[in-house]
């Protein structure tokens, strides 16, 4: 019966992975019912790595290249079996192949906003996505601490970790860098770099090398990119209130005259509740005070001036009847730029 046996069992003479798909880290040789013959080859292609398994143990890694598989190729299995000589029976062993091809275009973001500290605006929220690229470097490692003994390990199986590793170690990088959010977004090579290296330790401690990082994106969230709009728009005009209600009315005129052109009266509600109706009443009660309070020529009190201009109302009239000629092509948009920022003057 051992006669029997030992005829019927399966010996293995090369050992090799083509690598059919995409996305495969580890891939386990099947073994079931097999046994390595003495002398095997062991082939191990380009952007390949394999390790042989004893028991659980971790024992011989080679890298690329065609191997001859005796006691000088292995010698801590050859330790671990106890062959004190060349081994002349077939033998058992795990053993595993490791893509070490670059992983790339792999996608990260933050799916909440993230907050951090901000030199300038204090507590913001952040949102950023990008893309890194990496690859095994350490087989051994990487099989003791992520792939273990599993048939196949993917790059998805991982995907979840290593995104999760990025998201924690954000609020580190920006903290480190020092720069704030205004010149991270105009500089997102800098961000990216501060990424990598604070990423790069944690990737190695799983036997990965992380080849790349890119920050394609950073945004504040809607509600905060419109205050910081806003601030924008205030130091455009130097803190000035009265100059900033005119930048307010100038940005909401043209989308109250686009929408009263085609008809609707959401757009010219929506222009009103930026504040395009306030800022002109403002902007007016404000020149109003001014030729009150200015004094005359020569220490006596001037008397009280009517502002010079039209009603704000009939400005709004002339810029529906525009906006009705412009979306009908009669005027060009220049020519209803130019009309508009003449009614504007008129206005101040």
């Amino acid at each position: 019966m051992a006669l029997m046996d030992f005829i019927k069992k399966q010996f293995i003479d090369i050992l090799q992975w083509t690598e059919d798909g995409d996305g495969t880290l580890a891939w386990r040789f099947p073994m079931e019912g097999m046994e390595i013959q003495n002398g095997a080859t062991l082939v191990v292609r380009a952007s390949q790595m394999a390790v042989f398994v004893n028991e659980g143990q971790v024992a011989d890694v080679f890298g690329p290249g065609t191997y001859k598989l005796t006691t000088q190729t292995l010698p801590v299995l050859t330790y671990l079996r106890n062959w004190d000589k060349l081994f002349q029976s077939p033998f058992k062993s795990d053993v595993y192949f490791f893509s070490t091809r670059q992983q790339v275009d792999q996608k990260w973001g933050t799916p909440q906003p993230i907050s951090i500290r901000d030199a300038d605006f204090g507590a913001v929220r952040l949102r950023a996505f990008g893309n890194y690229a990496y690859r095994v470097a350490d087989p051994k490692l990487f099989h003791t601490e992520i792939s273990g003994t599993r048939a196949e390990y993917t790059v998805a199986d991982l995907d979840g970790q290593l995104r999760g590793l990025v998201l924690q170690n954000i609020s580190n990088a920006i903290a480190e860098s020092g720069v704030p959010f205004l010149d991270l977004a105009a500089s997102q090579g800098r961000f990216a770099e501060a990424m990598s290296a604070t990423l790069q330790p944690a990737f190695a401690r799983i036997g990965l090398q992380l080849e790349g990082f890119t920050v394609q994106n950073l945004s504040l969230p809607e509600e905060l990119q419109k205050i910081l709009d806003q601030k924008i728009g205030m130091g455009m005009v130097g803190g000035d209130m009265g100059k900033f209600m005119q930048y307010q009315t100038a940005q909401a005129i043209p989308k109250f005259a686009e929408g009263a052109g085609q008809g609707g009266g959401g757009v010219a509600g929506d222009a009103m509740g930026l504040g395009a109706g306030v800022a002109l009443g403002q902007v007016l009660a404000q020149n109003l005070q001014a030729g009150l309070q200015q004094p005359a020529q020569g220490g006596a009190a001037a008397a009280p001036q009517p502002p010079a201009g039209v009603r704000p109302d009939e400005v709004m009239a002339t810029l529906e009847k525009l906006g009705e000629l412009k979306s009908k092509g009669i005027l060009t948009q220049e020519e209803f730029d130019a009309k508009k920022a003449e009614l504007l003057k008129k206005l101040v």
